[in-house]
């Protein structure tokens, strides 16, 4: 495989690359992982899309979906853009919170829009290139490009092993 040929598992999200430039590399990986908890979202309804996951965890894949625009804004356009933005679900920082008017179909468009959005600012940065955390304990401390890409990284990877066991509490669908 090469780095400028585009490949896709049967599921239709897209393999990531296994060589070539480290900051394509990372992208694929990220777009790996995102595909991967819209693919846990597929075919869902919005009943569905709030199952909670075990007692007394609230944990559900609309929740998740809103938790990771949340991290999405915050690490792409607070950190990398240092832009002074407000949390994507009204006042709730975390993102977990589900309100009854917002459906799984909603949530995974602002979810889109925040991953494009941060796409945009990032444009011909280089792996090098840095922002600034804007929490505490490390509010004003530096961090690269690379640093945030291979935390998006972890933190899909973490969410999409929750996003695996909630799917598969709903409707018994596994894999992925």
């Amino acid at each position: 495989m090469t780095t400028d040929t585009p490949h896709t598992l049967p599921d239709g999200r897209p393999v990531p690359l296994l060589t070539g430039p480290e900051l394509p590399m990372l992208e694929s990986w990220l777009d790996f992982h995102r595909a991967t908890l819209a693919l846990k979202c597929a075919g869902l309804d919005d009943v569905q899309a709030r199952v909670a996951s075990v007692e007394p965890s609230s944990l559900t894949l609309l929740g998740l979906v809103q938790h990771l625009a949340e991290v999405e804004r915050n690490w792409f356009q607070r950190v990398i853009g240092g832009l002074d933005l407000p949390p994507v679900f009204d006042g709730d920082e975390s993102g977990y919170v589900l309100d009854p008017a917002r459906g799984l179909d909603q949530a995974l468009a602002i979810w889109r829009r925040e991953v494009e959005r941060g796409r945009e600012l990032y444009a011909g940065w280089s792996l090098d290139d840095t922002g600034r955390m804007v929490e505490a304990p490390f509010t004003g401390t530096e961090v690269s490009l690379r640093w945030v890409l291979i935390h998006m990284i972890e933190e899909y990877a973490r969410h999409n092993g929750h996003a695996d066991l909630l799917r598969e509490r709903i409707d018994g669908v596994t894999g992925a």
